[in-house]
Parts: structure tokens; C-alpha cells; sequence
């Protein structure tokens, strides 16, 4: 097996414990046990299981911006595009509770761990930087304007996003997560307003003739 495809076994090995498990007992013998390698192949791959555990975090990130994009495309008015994204995204989360899961494990030990913290971080700016970038895109699909800054409305949705997961993932109720995605899907389309037209350029002043 090339180096390359040990990686990709160790890292799904490594998602599997940690669904199973969780992060805490997803130790480099329990990685390498899963994905029956010898504890050799894991230091041929990986310099540390920080390193695993990053990659860990950017696969779920990238698979979670790639599903975003996907949804998001396609024709329709605003509101029915953002509701077709919404109820995408949601069908991620009830298909794959365990991934949602230690993601947020993951974020909470990168925060924890010296020299680690950048990387929460930059899994968070990379889920605001693609939801401004899809409220910039059906606005300007839609000819709207929004009512407050995209980044201010980008950070709204992923609190939203991530307080309705969390909350689910305690509770397990389907139907009230999906009336508060129906209310947030109203209140983004309440923010959305004609656009204001650029006020027209004057006529240049014609000079006067000089005198003959």
C-alpha cells in the first residue's frame, strides 16, 4: 500500500475510534489496532498524533464547506435556495451525528492544546469565510441587498448552525430543530431588501465656448 493510502486508512481508522470512543481514547495504538497496521506505519505516516488529529478536523471542515457549496447552488428564488440549504445541511447532521460529534470534540482539544488553539480558530473563519461568500452569491442571484454586513450575518448563520447541532445532539429532537431552521430561514429572508440603486453620475457641465 503506497504511502499515501496508509495516510487515508489511518485517518478514517482514526474517525472511526473517535465516533466510537471518542477523541480522548483515539490513542496512536487504538488508530493503528483499527485500521490493523503496525504501530511502525503510523510514524512513517504521521510525525505525531496531533498531526492525525488535525487532518482529522480539516477532512470534516472541507467536507462540510464542499456540502454547503453543493446545496446552495441551482435555481430558485432566495427563499426556496435557502431553504433547500438549510434542509441539506440538516440532513447531514441527522445522517452523521457521530462526525458532527467529534468535530466539536476536536475543536474543544485544539483549544486546549498548546500551540493548537489557531487551529479551532481557523476551522471557524473557514465556515464564516463560506457563508459570506454564499450570502454575497444569492445576493447577488436574488438582486438583494442585505440588511446588516455579511460578516455579521455569516457569523449570525454559523452560531445558529451550531447551537441548533449541539442542541440536537443531546436532545435528539428532530421536529423543533427543524421548526428553528424554518424560523431562521425566515428571519435571513426578513434581512433581505431591494437593492439600492446607485444614484446617477451628473452630466458633465459643458464648458463654454471660448470667445471668437
Amino acid at each position: 500500500m503506497a504511502a499515501k493510502d496508509r495516510r487515508e486508512e489511518l485517518i478514517a481508522a482514526a474517525l472511526r475510534v473517535m465516533i466510537r470512543e471518542g477523541v480522548a481514547k483515539a490513542t496512536t495504538r487504538a488508530i493503528v489496532n483499527e485500521a490493523k497496521m503496525p504501530l511502525g506505519v503510523f510514524h512513517y505516516c504521521f510525525t505525531s498524533r496531533e498531526e492525525l488529529l488535525q487532518e482529522v478536523l480539516t477532512r470534516f471542515t472541507d467536507s462540510t464547506v464542499a456540502a454547503a457549496r453543493k446545496t446552495f447552488e441551482g435555481e430558485g428564488d432566495l427563499g426556496s435556495r435557502i431553504t433547500r440549504s438549510l434542509s441539506a445541511f440538516w440532513g447531514t447532521v441527522e445522517l452523521n451525528p457521530g462526525e458532527h460529534q467529534v468535530s466539536y470534540e476536536l475543536t474543544h482539544y485544539a483549544l486546549r492544546q498548546a500551540g493548537f488553539e489557531d487551529l479551532a480558530r481557523r476551522q471557524y473563519q473557514h465556515y464564516r469565510e463560506v457563508h459570506e461568500e454564499l450570502l454575497a452569491e444569492a445576493a447577488e442571484a436574488a438582486a438583494i441587498e442585505w440588511a446588516l454586513p455579511v460578516p455579521v450575518l455569516a457569523r449570525y448563520l454559523n452560531s445558529v448552525l451550531d447551537g441548533i447541532t449541539l442542541s440536537w445532539l443531546v436532545d435528539r429532537d428532530s421536529e423543533q430543530s427543524r421548526e428553528v431552521l424554518r424560523l431562521t430561514g425566515e428571519h435571513l429572508l426578513s434581512l433581505a431588501r431591494e437593492r439600492t440603486r446607485p444614484a446617477a453620475e451628473p452630466s458633465p457641465v459643458a464648458e463654454p465656448s471660448p470667445a471668437s
